[in-house]
């Protein structure tokens, strides 16, 4: 509770120094951010914070009064329905400039704001620095991932599909009582070259004569809400020399740009140029209550990586009608210097 008021106490302290009487929070992940409430769905808007200098409410519905008021103590709840519409409490509270999150609003939701606030500005909410407790959360998904790609590597054998090694992943990580975090990537053969391959029907085969197929696994697990990512690329069957030179290419892109944060390059268009190959898309990515968070190492990105934050490095070469590798880890940056979260062997594996 204490960190979640603090958290609260930051965000006043950001409206008076950016000039906004009030923010109106509707992003879901900040939402449990800053309430430490998580049963709101992503998807459905059940709920918004609208948070001023000296009021902070939880907006939502009778569904989850009871909840609410066992679990969040350092936020009004405001129960809205029928006959206690949300524009009773915006009359209420006069506010000259509104900040909204403009990546994260309907367009009915906006003309709603619009309509009772005559100025509005964007205002970002930033989950970019980890506190320890973070940061450990994260770490313990890391470690699930890490036994459950040890597990789908006994798995694979000539015959089996993507669909079954998911399948068999979502299994081993209900076991673990946690859930994924993103749909999983699982792609055999020229699949592999496809980014967001969809994992489908497609079969692992060696044929006679035939060389080994890359079958690339992308996956993440939540932990207390936090989530993991990580790829790794194995072949099945016996790896050609193209192959092996692609694999070669990425590990050393990785470690490119590892080196050029322990050598303390921070700009993440520098980062990204110091991996040295092209790829279609982000070198890398912040995570947290989100898969994707910042900060972002693309090739225009201007964020600078700040101590706590936590991102994935993941070059990828991608060849049509061939093959592509990807190799993903998470690491933390800290006072001296970046620690690897995911420990997963990035050696070339063939089964």
């Amino acid at each position: 509770m204490l960190m979640l008021k603090r958290r609260l106490q930051e965000l006043r302290q950001r409206l008076i120094k950016e000039k906004v009487g009030a923010v109106w929070v509707s992003d879901a992940a900040n939402i449990s951010y800053l309430s430490g409430f998580t049963n709101f769905s992503e998807t459905e808007r059940e709920a918004y914070i609208f948070v001023g200098k000296d009021f902070a409410y939880l907006i939502s519905d009778a569904r989850y009064t009871e909840a609410v008021k066992k679990q969040v103590s350092h936020l009004t709840l405001f129960e809205r329905g029928h006959k206690n519409p949300t524009e009773k409490l915006l009359k209420k509270h006069e506010v000259a400039i509104l900040g909204i999150e403009e990546n994260s609003l309907t367009v009915q939701e906006f003309k709603f704001i619009k309509k009772h606030f005559k100025k509005i500005k964007h205002f970002e909410i930033s989950r970019s620095i980890k506190t320890k407790e973070e940061i450990s959360n994260i770490e313990k998904a890391c470690k699930i991932g890490d036994l459950a790609f040890e597990y789908m590597l006994k798995k694979l054998r000539i015959g089996i599909s993507e669909k079954e090694i998911a399948n068999d992943l979502e299994n081993f990580i209900k076991e673990k009582n946690c859930e994924f975090s993103f749909s999983p990537i699982i792609a055999f053969g020229k699949n592999s070259a496809i980014p967001h391959h969809q994992t489908g029907p497609s079969t692992l085969f060696v044929r006679s004569g035939q060389k080994g197929q890359f079958v690339l696994f992308d996956f993440g697990v939540k932990y207390e809400n936090y989530c993991s990512d990580m790829t790794r690329t194995i072949v099945f069957g016996k790896p050609n020399e193209k192959q092996k030179k692609i694999y070669d290419a990425v590990l050393e892109a990785q470690q490119r740009a590892v080196e050029a944060i322990e050598q303390g390059e921070r700009q993440a268009a520098k980062i990204f140029k110091a991996a040295g190959i092209d790829i279609p898309h982000s070198l890398g990515h912040g995570i947290g209550l989100q898969v994707h968070e910042h900060p972002s190492l693309s090739p225009k990105s201007k964020e600078v990586l700040k101590e706590g934050m936590v991102f994935s490095i993941e070059p990828g070469i991608y060849l049509p009608d061939f093959g592509g590798v990807r190799i993903e880890d998470l690491f933390v940056l800290e006072k001296n210097g970046l620690r690897k979260l995911t420990q997963a062997s990035v050696k070339i594996k063939i089964i």
